[in-house]
């Protein structure tokens, strides 16, 4: 990727630009602009609230605990390593994600993306290089216009929504070809590596996995495939949403992350010893996780949805044992040789912002190996009927939060206040919906 941020706008006839921010749901912000005016030296200015708005739109009442009463502003400067194509758009558009700094040069802490460096910058003191690989899992469902009505799966090219599940089915993919067809081509354009694409078990429910690589690079590939998959699905009259539990009676959408650590120096995997047997520091950073996950649950799991789809009967982990090559452990250990030893934390939801997310799962892992943890005997059976031992709903996880010292040294204390504090408004402003499961059961009957 060029790092002449205006020698690509020149090559590719750029005439308008994106300089995106992700919030704290994930959600892409900032400002479009001609090409001609996009200064990279000199960066561009937003509110410092605006990590602050809920996913409603809203701003919380108090947010004394994270920011001035001021309402400065904050500086975006472009990484000029993200700049990218929107190959959606009607007019040549680049797009390119910056980071947030204040006035006085010193880096917004409640930036997720900054959350997701600082993590990294804990590993580099340490000569350790985290590797990842994101899956991620979402429906496609036919335009729905009236929040009060459930969601249905879209008519493919058959001209028939799915009756039922087909989990890992070609033909079933098939149905959407002309989408897929669409989302390849944008990926492609927007150096978005998609490994794979299969039917997951819902209907309409797919997943792709991304390949391997630096966190950083891959939390921006996550965000910018969410946009992706939205706009290409309006081209063809559907929606894609990456909602944890976007159907009652159907499986979740999770997002699941494969991590490992290499040496800087030596380039290996640290979680193998040189006999090519685990390491005492891959079994330190599985019992981090297991330690760690569920105070920092509010992170896979962010919003009121999310934890609907951790249940026993559904295929969602509910507690964090561990096994090798267990799909019902929230700690999975798949399959490989030494070199590609590695540990798929399970836990997360689709729906959580892939910047923090992935930070949360490495600094899990990251306070396991500087603690020098043990973990749990690695379990053989199912997982699912054993206790749970997951927080299963937000206002538990964001106190779980608040309670863990060594996570908010490790995420920084500015950050978790400001995502309480959203987090803790949307959650209140839930309670005051009442559902249709009430007035069905409650109504005359209590």
């Amino acid at each position: 990727m060029t790092t002449d941020i205006h020698q690509f706008f020149r090559e590719r006839g750029i005439s308008e630009v994106e300089a995106i921010i992700p919030d704290m749901a994930g959600i892409a912000r900032g400002k479009i602009m001609p090409a001609q005016k996009f200064a990279a030296d000199e960066g561009m200015k937003l509110p410092e609230s605006i990590f602050l708005q809920t996913v409603t739109g809203d701003y919380p009442l108090d947010t004394s605990a994270a920011m001035s009463p001021a309402e400065i502003d904050i500086v975006l400067k472009p990484d000029t390593k993200t700049v990218r194509e929107v190959p959606w758009a009607a007019e040549p558009t680049a797009q390119v994600i910056h980071d947030c700094f204040y006035s006085d040069g010193r880096r917004v802490t409640m930036a997720p993306r900054h959350v997701l460096r600082h993590v990294l910058e804990l590993y580099a003191q340490r000569g350790w290089e985290p590797v990842v690989a994101p899956e991620l899992e979402f429906y496609l469902i036919e335009p729905n216009i009236d929040a009060d009505y459930p969601l249905k799966p879209p008519i493919g090219r058959s001209g028939r929504a799915e009756p039922g599940r087909q989990s890992y089915s070609i033909a079933a993919v098939n149905e959407f070809e002309p989408l897929f067809d669409d989302i390849y081509q944008f990926c492609e354009r927007q150096d978005i590596e998609i490994d794979t694409l299969i039917h997951e078990d819902g209907p309409a429910q797919m997943e792709i996995n991304l390949l391997h690589g630096d966190p950083l690079e891959l939390a921006d590939q996550v965000f910018l495939f969410k946009r992706t998959a939205r706009e290409a699905a309006l081209r063809h009259k559907m929606y894609t949403t990456f909602m944890a539990k976007p159907h009652g009676k159907e499986p979740g959408s999770a997002m699941h992350i494969h991590q490992s650590i290499v040496d800087k120096k030596t380039r290996q995997n640290i979680f193998s010893n040189p006999d090519g047997t685990p390491s005492p520091l891959f079994f330190a950073h599985i019992a981090g996780l297991q330690k760690y996950l569920p105070a920092a649950m509010a992170l896979f799991a962010p919003n009121v949805n999310s934890y609907r789809r951790i249940t026993r009967a559904a295929l969602a982990p509910i507690n964090v044992q561990w096994g090798y090559d267990n799909r019902t452990a929230g700690l999975r250990v798949p399959v490989s040789n030494p070199e590609n030893r590695r540990v798929e934390n399970r836990v997360g939801g689709a729906d959580a912002n892939p910047y923090l997310a992935i930070a949360a799962s490495l600094a899990c892992g990251y306070l396991g190996m500087v603690e020098g943890l043990q973990p749990t005997d690695p379990i053989s059976g199912s997982a699912h009927d054993l206790p749970f031992a997951l927080p299963r709903a937000l206002d538990t996880a964001l106190r779980r939060l608040s309670e863990s010292e060594a996570l908010i040294r490790i995420l920084g204390e500015p950050f978790v206040a400001a995502f309480s504090i959203v987090k803790t408004a949307e959650y209140e402003v839930f309670l005051q919906v009442i559902s249709s499961w009430e007035r069905e059961h409650l109504l005359l009957n209590v």
